[in-house]
C-alpha cells in the first residue's frame, strides 16, 4: 500500500530482458539500509518486489523484474537506460497519510492532452482509455505516474484534468511530460468499490 507522496526520483542505470522477465536496475538516494529483498517499492505507479540491490552513488540501487503483461499494460514498456522514475517505499504501521491510498496497480495508460500554465501551477489534461473514464470524478483522486492528485475537473468527453502546483512538479517527473506522453493511471480505491456495490464493472489494475 502506498499514499501516491513520492520520497525519490530514481533513474533506470540497466535494462535486461531475461527469460520473459525485464529486470531494471534503479538508482535511487534510499540508504541501502532502507531496503530490503522482497520489499515493495512503487515505479511511476507500478508496484515492484526487490530482487537485488547494493550501494549506488548516492544511496542505494536496487533491482526490480516485469513480465510482458505489465511492460505492456503500463508505460514501464517504454523505459530505457536513463529514464526517471517516481518513486515511493510502501507504507509501514505508524507512518503519516499524506496522499491518497494507492494500491500500486496500474487501471489503465492514459495519454497527455495539453499542459498549461496558470500561474505558478499546471493544469494537465489527460485523456484516459474508455473503459475507465467513468472512474476520475471531479474533487476525487487519482494517481498519475505514481503521485497522487486531486481531478480538478471531470471533463463530458472523459478526458479529466489535474492541477499541479510547483513543488510536485520540481520533485517528481511530471515535468517531464508533454502532449503526447504515456502515463501510468489508477483510479480511486473508493470509486472502485463504489463501482463493486453498484453492480457496474470495476478495472482489474495490473
Amino acid at each position: 500500500m502506498f499514499t501516491g507522496l513520492v520520497t525519490d526520483v530514481g533513474k533506470v542505470r540497466k535494462a535486461e530482458h531475461r527469460n520473459g522477465l525485464t529486470r531494471f536496475e534503479v538508482e535511487s538516494g534510499y540508504p541501502l539500509d532502507d531496503i530490503a529483498m522482497g520489499a515493495s517499492i512503487m515505479h511511476s505507479g507500478v508496484c515492484l518486489t526487490v530482487v537485488d540491490m547494493g550501494q549506488g552513488e548516492r544511496g542505494a540501487w536496487f533491482a526490480v523484474e516485469a513480465i510482458p503483461e505489465t511492460l505492456a499494460k503500463t508505460v514501464l514498456g517504454d523505459w530505457n537506460e536513463g529514464a526517471r522514475v517516481n518513486l515511493e517505499q510502501s507504507l509501514k504501521l505508524g507512518d503519516e497519510l499524506g496522499g491518497h491510498f494507492v494500491f500500486g496497480h496500474v487501471d489503465g495508460v492514459g495519454e497527455i492532452v495539453s499542459i498549461e500554465d496558470e500561474g505558478q501551477s499546471r493544469r494537465i489534461t489527460i485523456r484516459p482509455p474508455a473503459d475507465i473514464a467513468r472512474y476520475f470524478a471531479t474533487k476525487g483522486s487519482a494517481a498519475v505516474n505514481g503521485v497522487s492528485l486531486t481531478v480538478a475537473n471531470a471533463l463530458p468527453n472523459g478526458d479529466f484534468q489535474v492541477a499541479v502546483i510547483p513543488h510536485t512538479w520540481e520533485v517528481t517527473t511530471l515535468a517531464e511530460l508533454q502532449p503526447g506522453s504515456r502515463v501510468n493511471l489508477e483510479i480511486d480505491m473508493l470509486a472502485r468499490y463504489v463501482a463493486r456495490m453498484i453492480g457496474a464493472d470495476a478495472p482489474e489494475g495490473q
